[in-house]
Formats: C-alpha cells, structure tokens, sequence
C-alpha cells in the first residue's frame, strides 16, 4: 500500500499508576522530521522515542504530543533543596546591604524560585515506565500509518484516472500525426501546382519536402517513452511501499517529453493537447508531493 504524508494517530496505554496518551499528526515534508513534545521526566526517553517513529515513518513533519496522567495519590514527592534556598538568601541579603533596600523576602517567595522546591516521581521503575511509553508510541504509530494507508488509497485512485487521461492524450497525439503529415502533403502540392501553373509537378521533391517536413515534427519517440513513463508509474503505484521520490523522478520526465512536445508542434490540435497533456502531468506531481 501507498501512504499520504498527513495523517493523524492517536493511542492510550495504561497501568495501574498512569496513563499515557500520545497523539501524532504530520505534513509534507522531503525528509523525516519528528517534534517530540513530551513531559521533562520523559526526555530521557527521546532518543528511543524516536527510534519507535522511525520503524513506521520515513518522510514527514511529525509533530508528536505525549502527556502521562497520574492515576494514584502517592505518585509524587516534594523535594526542598536547602542548599539552593539559602544561596538565594545570602543574595538578597547582599542585594540589601550593597543598595540600602529592605529585604522583604518571605518564605512563600523564596519558595516559587527555581529548583527550591521540585516535585519528583516517586516510583523509580524506569523499565515500567518505558515499556509503558513504548506500547502507547507503537500504538498511536499503528494507528497514524493506518490513516496515511488510508489517504494513500485516495490518492492513488486519483493519480491513476489522471494517468489513463496522460494515456488517451498521447493516443490522440499518435494518431493526429500522419493526419498532419498528410494535411500538409495536401497543401504542399496546391500550392506547387498553382505556383507552376500548366506545369508537372516534381513527385520526387514533393516526396522529399514532406519527408523533411515529417521528420521536423515527428514526435514518436516521445509518445513511447511518456507512454512507458505512465505505465512504469501505475507499475510502481501498485507496488506499494515508500513511492513518493521514485513517482516525483518519472513526473519529471513526463514533463519533459510533453515540453518536446509542445516545441515541435506546428499544429493547433496538438499543441491543445499537449497543454492538457502538462496541465494533467502538473496535477499528478501535486498530488505526488503528497506521497510518502
């Protein structure tokens, strides 16, 4: 299966003590990019965080928001760093002294600074805690990719009506072609005919004119190989997989026969065609940029 790079997960594990919740939703991106937003006791579990991302993701901006809730009354302690507070202490008594202010420092004060008063987890089973964390990021992972699965199907159906669209212009292409050429045959000899009057017409240099004429504008080459592009991109549609920079390759040189294209038309028709041709090829590159 193919994967859209949006998509949302979410996914909640819990045990006796806490909750973990985690949610995820992501966008475009060339590469992958994970924000991890997460409590501070968590951080220490970054690194295998991201790990878990990996194993399920490989382009995208994924933002990623974790949140634990605390199931029991004893799961936390307050800790007083003394040492902290009377450093803070002798400071303002030194601001005092050094500038002739009051020191009016309370205890309700001095305990809102930093680090003086810490609440900490009490419970130290980090291995828990980690195999808990582990089994909601997995989880909300399971359930985000099954959402980009998801999209990806729609995606898919729509690139692949716009390739048979790609598919039925390059047939129009083809078979305009000898039309043309015999178009200008046509014209070629009136207009020798009325040039000469009562005079016979060169069969020969006609022949050659035209032949000259036909190889100017002959633009099979570029119908196979735009033909073998769209079929090589439906091949790999439905290969499934990580698509979207392979898909962006083969839209390029889709563009770049439809572009030859255009330079040697010299026909209204053609030239129409191969406008919808690149306008088709554009919107099938949009939504590629949408491809994981």
């Amino acid at each position: 299966m193919i994967r859209s790079m949006t998509g949302f997960g979410r996914f909640e594990a819990a045990d006796e003590r806490r909750k973990i919740t985690v949610e995820m939703k992501s966008v475009n991106h060339r590469y992958f990019e994970p924000t991890i937003k997460m409590p501070k006791k968590l951080n220490f579990y970054e690194a295998g965080i991201r790990g878990v991302l990996k194993n399920h993701i490989s382009r995208g901006k994924v933002d990623v928001f974790i949140t634990v809730e605390d199931l029991t009354e004893e799961q936390f302690n307050l800790k007083y760093n003394s040492q902290l507070a009377a450093e803070y202490i002798d400071i303002f008594h030194r601001i005092s002294e050094q500038f002739g202010i009051e020191n009016d420092i309370t205890v309700n004060s001095l305990a809102r600074f930093p680090e003086v008063i810490t609440m900490e987890d009490s419970n130290g089973e980090d291995e828990e805690l980690w195999l808990l964390l582990e089994k909601a990021v997995d989880g909300a992972c399971l359930d985000f990719v099954a959402a980009r699965e998801k999209e990806g199907d729609k995606l898919k159906d729509d690139i692949i009506e716009k390739l048979d669209n790609m598919m039925s212009y390059a047939e129009k292409v083809e078979k305009r072609y000898p039309e043309i050429i015999a178009e200008y045959r046509s014209k070629l000899e009136s207009k020798v005919k009325e040039l000469l009057a009562d005079s016979s017409v060169d069969d020969s240099r006609i022949a050659t004119e035209v032949t000259v004429f036909a190889d100017k504008i002959c633009v099979d080459e570029e119908m196979v190989r735009l033909k073998t592009h769209i079929k090589a991109m439906k091949d790999t549609l439905n290969e499934g997989g990580n698509v979207g920079r392979k898909l962006d390759f083969i839209a390029q040189e889709m563009n770049r026969e439809a572009n030859t294209t255009l330079s040697k038309s010299t026909d209204l028709e053609v030239t129409d065609i191969g406008i919808l041709l690149k306008t088709e090829i554009e919107k099938v590159r949009e939504q590629i940029q949408n491809l994981e």
